[in-house]
C-alpha cells in the first residue's frame, strides 16, 4: 500500500516537549516533516473538507472557525483558530478526554513545505497513568500513520482507504513500521527526560497497542 514508509521513518522529528498551556501544565507530542508540494496545495489537503477523507477519515461538521468537526470513529471537536495557509488549531475530542492539536506550515522554497504539529496534553493524574503505560506513542505512532497517509497522497494524488490501511498496520512491513515509530517516540521520551527502562516499556506497550498483540507485564 505504501511504496516506501521507511522513508517517513527518517523524514520526520519526533519530540517531547514540557511546556504551560492555559495556565496548566502540559506535554506536547511534536512531528515534524516536509512535504514535497507547495504549501497552499498541503494546507488544502489539511483543511478541504472533501480531501481530507482522501488521505485520513470521513470527516462531518461545520468546517470554519468557531464551528465543530468530527473524524468518524475518532475525534471530533472545536475548530479554534485558522489562518490560512500557515496555521490552524482545535480541539481534539475523544470521549472524555480534552486535548489541544495545532499545525503549523512553512513554505522551504516553491516546492516544499514544512509541517509542525503539535498534539497537546494537559497533566492530570488519570492522564499520567496512561502516559507511564504508553508514553508519547499512544498519539505519535497515531500520527505517524496518518501523516504517512498524507504523504502517499501528496505524491501519488491517490485515495487511501482505511480499511486497506488498517490492514497494512497488521502486516508484516506495517508492523515493522509501527514498531519503528514507537522506538522512535521511546527515544523521544527519553531526549525529554525519562528514564531508558521506563521509555522502552512504554514504547513495547504502544507497537502491541497498535498491532494487536498483548501487552507485556
Amino acid at each position: 500500500m505504501f511504496s516506501d514508509p521507511t522513508h517517513h521513518l527518517g523524514a520526520t522529528v519526533r519530540e517531547v516537549r514540557h511546556l504551560e498551556y492555559r495556565g496548566q501544565s502540559a506535554r506536547a507530542v511534536v512531528a515534524v516533516r516536509s512535504y514535497a508540494t507547495t504549501r497552499d496545495d498541503l494546507w488544502d489537503a489539511l483543511t478541504n473538507g472533501e480531501r481530507i477523507p482522501r488521505w485520513f477519515l470521513p470527516i462531518s461538521g461545520d468546517l470554519k472557525v468557531g464551528g465543530r468537526y468530527q473524524f468518524k470513529g475518532n475525534a471530533g471537536g472545536l475548530i479554534e483558530t485558522c489562518d490560512a495557509p500557515s496555521s490552524l488549531a482545535v480541539t481534539w475530542e475523544y470521549g472524555a478526554q480534552v486535548t489541544w492539536v495545532r499545525v503549523t506550515l512553512h513554505a522551504e522554497n516553491d516546492s516544499s513545505t514544512r509541517l509542525e504539529l503539535e498534539h497537546i496534553a494537559p497533566i492530570t493524574d488519570e492522564g499520567e497513568a496512561f502516559w507511564t503505560r504508553y508514553g508519547p506513542g499512544a498519539v505519535g505512532v497515531g500520527w505517524d500513520l496518518g501523516l504517512l497517509g498524507l504523504e502517499r497522497h501528496i505524491t501519488t494524488r491517490a485515495d487511501n482507504d482505511p480499511k486497506a490501511a488498517e490492514a497494512w498496520t497488521l502486516s508484516p512491513e506495517g508492523q515493522a513500521f509501527v514498531k519503528q515509530c514507537s522506538d522512535g517516540w521511546g527515544a523521544a521520551s527519553m531526549a525529554a527526560g525519562t528514564g531508558e527502562q521506563a521509555a522502552l516499556k512504554a514504547a513495547a506497550h504502544t507497537f502491541a497497542f497498535y498491532t494487536g498483540q498483548p501487552e507485556p507485564e
